[in-house]
């Protein structure tokens, strides 16, 4: 080079000899001239001062073309209020166990209510729905009411209590329907497992869409199927009273609608209205199920 060091008074990248040297071949390239000079136990490259913002730019724009493509991951920030719509679950299946109990209004709940495959059955679209509220004994209660609290909690976190909870109901109607359609005319089923079982397919289709964080990867997308081991092993799944059909169909519905929203960005707004319809409408649709059901008791 021609020109003295003085002359090239700003540095524009500073590291070792060898991206010293890596640096210094862009800039020869690009026809800028520099100096190569040890400071402080590294070794930097300087430029004239007229050049130092056009060598500043092909610096940056190499190492931005050179750098690995990565993928956003970021932080995924939980919505307030999963604990409303886990307690009104719990409230709901408390209701429906105690008015079951004891017959109220004169008719047997289990029987009105439960799922029913028999031939012209699915016309009484209402089971599809409270069949998810109903349960045989307090152990199938008790299962459903821990594993349904803890991952309905974190669905409703993932995206809020009200349409967290209206996209299990939905996911788990549609496949109690779906089962009734293509059961055997024998086949009975109640309980809220299928609902279990469709909130943590709406988890695992989010969590998989998702970019997430490995600290928010570690909750959303392996807890789900984590619980889903451990509901199985709590309610047996090889026994014969076991819906596994329902627990199957659930699930498929739950990790469809789970990819579609993280697909498609919902919920799109954090504004309690939408919560708050979609969680009204969820509670208005199972009262006008068990209406239909206590009003068609018996089976033709």
């Amino acid at each position: 080079m021609s020109e003295s060091e003085s002359a090239r008074d700003q540095e524009v990248f500073r590291g070792s000899r060898a991206a010293c040297s890596e640096a210094a071949l862009v800039l020869e390239a690009k026809g800028l001239a520099y100096d190569l000079v040890a400071l402080d136990g590294e070794w930097a490259l300087k430029v004239a001062g007229p050049t130092a913002g056009a060598a500043r730019y092909e610096l940056a724009r190499y190492a931005s073309e050179r750098r690995p493509p990565r993928h956003a991951r970021t932080t995924f920030v939980p919505f307030a209020g999963a604990g409303i719509g886990a307690s009104v679950y719990v409230l709901v299946l408390l209701v429906t166990a105690y008015c079951a109990g004891i017959q109220a209004f004169g008719v047997d709940w289990l029987t009105a209510g439960s799922l029913d495959a028999r031939r012209g059955g699915a016309g009484e679209w209402w089971r599809a729905i409270t069949a998810l509220s109903l349960h045989l004994d307090q152990l199938h209660l008790l299962g459903n009411l821990l594993f349904g609290v803890g991952i309905g909690t974190l669905a409703g976190r993932a995206f809020g209590p009200g349409i967290a909870w209206a996209s299990i109901l939905i996911a788990a109607a549609a496949s109690n329907y779906a089962e009734m359609l293509i059961a055997p005319p024998t086949h009975r089923a109640v309980g809220a497992s299928t609902a279990v079982f469709a909130a943590l397919g709406l988890l695992t289709g989010f969590a998989w869409r998702q970019r997430l964080t490995p600290k928010d990867q570690l909750k959303y997308r392996w807890a789900p199927l984590f619980a889903g081991v451990c509901l199985l092993a709590m309610l047996g799944a090889g026994d014969e009273t076991v819906d596994v059909l329902g627990h199957l169909l659930g699930f498929i519905a739950g990790l469809a609608l789970g990819w579609l929203y993280a697909l498609s960005g919902i919920p799109r707004s954090r504004s309690m209205g939408p919560q708050a319809g979609a969680g009204a409408a969820a509670l208005v649709l199972v009262v006008l199920a068990w209406g239909l059901a206590l009003r068609h008791p018996a089976a033709p």
